[in-house]
């Protein structure tokens, strides 16, 4: 069987991979807080018929040699955690972070989760949580006749009750960053989980220790750029369309063999 064949065959295989990141990138182009991911290709095993190096003669080196190459492979996707375009939305509980680092989220079964999305609303105990309905970490819990709330850029959280004349601060919402935010696991809804490869949580006051200042009133929009995308896009199906044709020039040098010889 001709080699080639098995070549493009792991070609189409990593294009296709590349082409189901791209559609996910395009997918949550709208998604608020999304990070784009990019596919990580490497080449495979090389057969090594002439040692580069090696002696032709008793003087002299190849220069080159001879390495055949088996094809290429996706091992990994990298999400990129650029800041995407800050978008004025005016309402209170919508927070967008300027820089780096996640707000902390508490799931139902307890465990803390990590995300961009700052979309946050109140539950029916006053509470801020997110779309889903788990709780902002550290809590924050409003008090009873509020009409107005007041996030600060370093994360303080004051708000106006009705027939007061003072506002009373209610607690600091808090941001944590990672040595490697690339190494999260990304779980959906938005969520991101620690794992060995992000390293522990470091937790910070927003504005401090390299992480950003909170926007109160604006959320942060995904960092898929469309038009790149497109051109990905472009690409990975050109490159689908080549590999796809050494098959069927492999397939026709051996139909004329088999027919020929």
């Amino acid at each position: 069987m001709h080699s080639a064949l098995f070549i493009s065959k792991t070609g189409l295989a990593a294009q296709d991979r590349q082409l189901t990141t791209l559609s996910n990138n395009l997918a949550n182009a709208s998604t608020v807080g999304f990070k784009r991911d990019r596919a990580i290709f490497e080449d495979l095993l090389y057969q090594i018929k002439r040692q580069p190096g090696a002696q032709s003669t008793q003087n002299t080196l190849l220069p080159s040699g001879l390495q055949l190459g088996s094809g290429v492979r996706v091992v990994g996707t990298q999400k990129e955690f650029t800041t995407g375009a800050l978008q004025v939305t005016d309402q209170s509980l919508d927070i967008a972070i300027n820089g780096r680092g996640f707000f902390q989220i508490q799931t139902a079964n307890g465990d803390v989760r990590y995300t961009r999305n700052g979309q946050f609303q109140l539950n029916q105990d006053n509470r801020v949580v997110d779309v889903n309905g788990f709780e902002l970490q550290p809590a924050i819990d409003l008090p009873a006749g509020t009409d107005r709330i007041t996030i600060g850029k370093d994360g303080v959280v004051s708000a106006h009750i009705a027939g007061e004349v003072d506002e009373v601060q209610l607690g600091t919402i808090t941001l944590v960053d990672f040595v490697n935010p690339s190494g999260l696991q990304a779980l959906g809804s938005n969520l991101f989980a620690e794992t060995p490869g992000s390293g522990a949580p470091i937790e910070a006051i927003p504005g401090n220790d390299g992480v950003g200042f909170l926007e109160q009133g604006m959320l942060e929009a995904s960092n898929v750029d469309v038009v790149k995308e497109m051109v990905d896009l472009i690409t990975t199906q050109r490159v689908y369309e080549l590999n796809s044709k050494v098959v069927s020039a492999a397939d026709e040098m051996l139909r004329f063999i088999a027919q020929n010889v």
